[in-house]
């Protein structure tokens, strides 16, 4: 092995969007074998180099409630045995798990009142998939606001990845390959830079050689050359030829990842491979920044705003429905008498945390409508919910609590309040659109997942981002 002081944090982030592998294998099982293939090959390359690879993997909870549905299971079985696939996960020690929101939501979009059960969530399933929970933490398409840190420390995350455009260090000095400190109302948190310009050619393709001539030369002019330099590159996983190529030698795994970890192996490859938890141990952060507002770049966007997801009268719109209902769903929640749960509100909670489904605002026209056909019915238990909570008119049956489904039918408009938002007319999907849209209501939860934002005193307090 070298002695370098260049290390390279190397993650993929894996997602696909509520109901996606069904409709996929559905409409399109080839593109299917292909993306469930993508979840296959890094713990499966991850055990061809045990003592070398490194790496970083996010699933998105939506992705891994889909992956855990015994329907799934067997629609896939012929292609792959999934819980197999997962147990290897749980058990390799250099394939470190990052968290996300569970519904892969941007944060800074959706009320703060939301963000906690997002959390709380994701960090469920991963310990049921694969009995741990993570230490660090990838925001969704990488939006991030400062407001998050404390609700990510509550969660239990100690550090986070960002993109490295946006982060300001104290000091003036912009420098994308050491870790910092990042702190809120008195609550701090690590901040890992990912490098925008590596982590493009990483989603892209690249070859072992010019991935080390281009991390010594930008390391090399960077404001601290001679000491411990983090290369840190992140992208999704499953999207584009480059991860979805079936003839491996041609693809991210054959063509970049076995040659680079061949050539670490061998000793004379400037990089080291490293996970995050291990380095920031040894290498904790003590320079402090601040991140500004952001996301990652997609497309013709920046990513110094959320155009991609609000920049359209229809996206802005959508997403006010999608508070509105929250808003509506905590108002409920706190005239709910205590020791008492729901069954209405409980269906309404989860199809809004299912509405703030990033894919829905990203694809525009074409996707909104499946936004709606969570809020619409959403809508419907909330109303149901509020008729039982009204006092009942003498000389009537009330409306006892736990049997509200007599007050409005579960998916359809009640004619107590009108729908959060008028959804716009349905727009037939592109064909350049990778992801399939679907048209079915949005699943009802598993009845034996806990519902985290409850207790034993029914709806818990309204969540912010202060401690």
């Amino acid at each position: 092995m070298t002695g370098s002081t260049i290390f390279h944090a190397l993650g993929l982030h894996m997602h696909q969007p509520p109901g996606n592998l069904r409709l996929l294998i559905e409409a399109n099982p080839w593109e299917a074998e292909q993306i469930l293939r993508c979840y296959e090959r890094p713990v499966r390359y991850a055990a061809r180099y045990p003592d070398v690879a490194r790496l970083h993997i996010g699933f998105s909870g939506v992705l891994l409630d889909q992956l855990l549905d015994p329907d799934i299971i067997d629609r896939y079985r012929h292609i792959l045995d999934i819980p197999e696939m997962l147990e290897r996960y749980a058990q390799a020690d250099n394939i470190e798990l990052i968290g996300t929101g569970h519904f892969h939501p941007i944060f800074p979009l959706i009320p703060q009142a939301d963000w906690a059960e997002q959390l709380e969530r994701e960090r469920l399933v991963m310990l049921r998939a694969f009995g741990r929970t993570p230490l660090g933490f990838w925001p969704p398409e990488m939006a991030f606001t400062m407001e998050m840190i404390p609700a990510l420390v509550d969660a239990g995350y100690e550090y986070l990845v960002v993109d490295g455009v946006h982060v300001r260090p104290e000091d003036g000095i912009s420098d994308v390959f050491r870790p910092y400190q990042a702190c809120h109302e008195g609550v701090c948190i690590t901040v890992v830079a990912r490098d925008r310009d590596v982590s493009g050619a990483q989603e892209s393709g690249l070859d072992a050689n010019w991935f080390q001539n281009e991390v010594r030369w930008r390391t090399g002019g960077s404001p601290r050359p001679h000491e411990a330099r983090l290369v840190t590159t992140w992208s999704d996983g499953e999207n584009g030829a480059w991860f979805r190529q079936s003839e491996e030698g041609a693809g991210f795994f054959g063509h970049f990842f076995a040659p680079y970890m061949e050539h670490f192996r061998g000793g004379e490859y400037p990089v080291t491979p490293v996970s995050l938890s291990a380095y920031l141990t040894r290498n904790p952060a003590v320079a402090r920044a601040q991140v500004q507002t952001g996301a990652w770049n997609l497309g013709t966007g920046s990513g110094y705003d959320f155009s991609q997801w609000g920049g359209s009268d229809q996206q802005r719109a959508a997403a006010a429905a999608v508070s509105a209902l929250s808003a509506r769903y905590w108002d409920l929640c706190e005239r709910l008498p205590a020791g008492r749960l729901h069954p209405a509100l409980e269906r309404a909670r989860s199809l809004i945390l299912e509405a703030q489904t990033s894919c829905f605002l990203f694809w525009g026209p074409a996707w909104i409508p499946l936004l709606y056909e969570r809020t619409t019915p959403a809508a419907a238990e909330l109303d149901a919910a509020e008729a039982s909570l009204k006092p009942a008119v003498p000389g009537t049956p009330g409306h006892p609590l736990g049997e509200s489904e007599s007050a409005a039918p579960v998916g359809a408009q009640a004619s107590a309040s009108p729908p959060a938002a008028a959804p716009p007319p349905v727009a037939t999907p592109s064909p350049a659109v990778t992801l399939v849209a679907t048209k079915q209501a949005a699943p009802l939860p598993d009845s034996s997942a806990p519902a985290p934002h409850c207790g034993e005193g029914g709806c818990g307090p309204r969540r912010t981002s202060g401690r």
